[in-house]
């Protein structure tokens, strides 16, 4: 599957069905969220011909803030005030903890015990209690789920949720104003590229997702095939996800445009040349959108860069292994060649109607004769 593009067919009787979430509930996420969060800032990459969105500058490095606190606020509204627990590779523990210590909300976090320890400390840092669990996000999140029916706590998934899903979508609300013709996102249970493609369809943007080879269960879910397989180990372990959201699953059969599929060599080597040529420090899943904007070609295009909650050690061995090819040499844009040549050719014209030489000739004959006066010294040996 290198690098292959999975069109994306519409399953039966999604579109019947109707989407849990919608604009409005976009809007009031974007409403409910700006006192807390600011708008993330856009970065030409020159060198990749590709806008950037950097969500890796967010509140606690990563997207998955936007879903987490929209969805502690919005159950605030509705009168749940139970502790939250939740299952994350990281990000959405970071994001849900911040959000639970700004809010004042109780908050338990199942993480799988191979978490990066940047995100496990991160998660501690706001006082949200870490269990760590399993050695993948999903024994993570059957224990999280154990958890909840145990102690009636309120489980948030990290994507399959419908204030998360609206929440992530104000990526794509403050891209609006940018109007791309694609955007792509990094998809594992496709929290966001849900949220993005209900935020810019409408728009006429298309949607790209990108999944790594071997880390594709969305991928297959679009095709039909819901088979639980096990992921392959993987930089971007923020997208590590066997079994995707099925909410998510009904609203990208209807959204997305398509889907690429990145090797792991691509996906390094990408985060590598954001590092030393962006000076960008993104994560795995951080750089997976980008790694697949490499094979599409758009005027206006933008990849989001999700998360820079990398490992140091991590990016310090990516730095002394990986050596990126060099980026191919821009072209130099010329003047209209067609128009210069029609302007010499009237330029000469009117000079033949007036019987005179063109400027060339004329500067040629009007350059001076050498001097028969012009006085030479010899050496002249006597």
């Amino acid at each position: 599957m290198d690098g292959d593009v999975v069109r994306n067919p519409v399953r039966a009787g999604a579109a019947a069905r109707g989407p849990d979430v919608g604009a409005a509930d976009l809007l009031a996420a974007q409403a409910r969220l700006r006192r807390y969060l600011s708008v993330t800032p856009l970065h030409h990459a020159e060198r990749f011909g590709c806008w950037l969105k950097l969500e890796n500058l967010q509140r606690t490095g990563s997207y998955k803030v936007r879903g987490a606190l929209n969805a502690l606020l919005a159950a605030r509204e509705r009168g749940d005030h139970r502790p939250v627990i939740a299952a994350s590779a990281g990000n959405h523990a970071q994001g849900l903890a911040w959000a639970a210590y700004r809010l004042g909300v109780n908050a338990i976090t199942v993480m799988p015990r191979c978490a990066p320890q940047t995100k496990i400390a991160g998660v501690a840092h706001w006082g949200a209690t870490v269990r760590l669990h399993g050695d993948t996000y999903d024994e993570a999140k059957a224990f999280a789920i154990e958890l909840a029916q145990q102690h009636d706590y309120r489980l948030l998934s990290a994507f399959d949720d419908p204030d998360v899903i609206a929440g992530q979508g104000t990526v794509g609300l403050e891209l609006a104003a940018f109007a791309p013709d694609v955007v792509l996102v990094p998809i594992g249970g496709g929290g966001l590229a849900s949220g993005v493609a209900l935020a810019l369809k409408s728009q006429g943007v298309r949607i790209i997702g990108a999944q790594v080879e071997g880390v594709d269960s969305m991928a297959r879910a679009l095709r039909g095939d819901r088979r639980l397989i096990e992921p392959v180990a993987t930089l971007a372990d923020g997208v590590r996800v066997k079994d995707p959201g099925r909410l998510t699953e009904r609203l990208l059969a209807d959204l997305l445009d398509d889907v690429v599929i990145v090797r792991e060599a691509e996906l390094r080597e990408t985060l590598v040349r954001l590092a030393l040529e962006e000076h960008i420090i993104a994560e795995g899943a951080g750089a997976l959108a980008l790694a697949a904007g490499r094979r599409i070609a758009a005027k206006r295009k933008c990849a989001v860069v999700s998360g820079g909650n990398v490992d140091a050690g991590v990016l310090a061995q990516l730095l002394s292994e990986v050596r990126p090819r060099a980026p191919r040499r821009p072209r130099r844009r010329n003047r209209d060649t067609s128009l210069s040549r029609a302007g010499a050719s009237i330029e000469v014209d009117i000079y033949q109607l007036a019987n005179l030489p063109p400027p060339r000739a004329v500067a040629a004959s009007a350059r001076p004769s050498p001097s028969p006066h012009r006085t030479v010294t010899e050496d002249v040996t006597p």
